[in-house]
């Protein structure tokens, strides 16, 4: 099986994510921005955090305008699978992927530390954890405060489609919200950072799961 990373200016959890899915056992090929093509038979891509472009205009407006992301939409749009942490999150929300928006956190500071999360909507990356299970992830960002209107937030939770909740929210996100999923539940963009906590020299692996399983649900699939 194999994923794809993009690699953005500015991208500094490239090799982050690249090393969680290869400890999960995918194989994995990183791919510039400036690309116009994604390697040939990938089956799931990986948008990193970080600050791409040195968020000029809003986080991740000019990334989600890169030629590489033509091919990730176009990716997700066939029914490809599409990780997105933090800045990728906010390059998903950008080209419209996913629903909503991140805005500066409530409390307009930059925020570096592990929070606590609550597992929800059913998908490839959540299933490992199992519904209204506790866990633990870090996060670091200065804009990760989820914002959409209240009818997209309604059908969000109608659907299902809420992934993750703060369980002591740190920015001001609507509704606890710290992760959605596309309607088709193959794409996913949070704020938490899984590949920071898959490792046991990290101190904390409970993102390894969410890795572990999506491999597993990948070669069985």
């Amino acid at each position: 099986m194999k994923a794809a990373v993009i690699v953005f200016p500015g991208s500094n959890c490239d090799r982050d994510m690249a090393t969680a899915f290869e400890n999960a056992g995918l194989q994995v090929e990183m791919v510039w921005h400036k690309d116009s093509a994604l390697p040939e038979a990938v089956d799931i891509v990986g948008v990193p955090g970080g600050f791409s472009f040195g968020d000029y205009l809003r986080c991740g407006a000019i990334a989600a305008n890169a030629p590489i992301v033509h091919a990730v939409k176009a990716h997700a749009d066939r029914g490809g699978y599409v990780l997105g942490v933090c800045n990728g999150f906010q390059v998903l929300t950008e080209t419209g992927l996913l629903p909503g928006a991140l805005l500066r956190n409530a409390g307009l500071k930059y925020i570096c530390r592990t929070v606590g999360l609550k597992t929800e909507g059913a998908s490839i990356y959540t299933d490992g954890y199992g519904r209204d299970v506790e866990i633990a992830l870090p996060i670091a960002h200065h804009d990760g405060n989820y914002f959409a209107d209240d009818a997209t937030l309604d059908m969000l939770e109608a659907e299902d489609r809420v992934a993750f909740r703060y369980t002591d929210n740190p920015n001001g996100s609507a509704r606890d919200i710290a992760g959605v999923l596309s309607d088709n539940r193959r794409v996913l963009g949070m704020m938490p950072h899984p590949e920071r906590a898959s490792e046991a020299a990290h101190g904390n692996e409970d993102g390894a799961r969410l890795f572990a399983h999506l491999t597993n649900a990948l070669t069985t699939a």
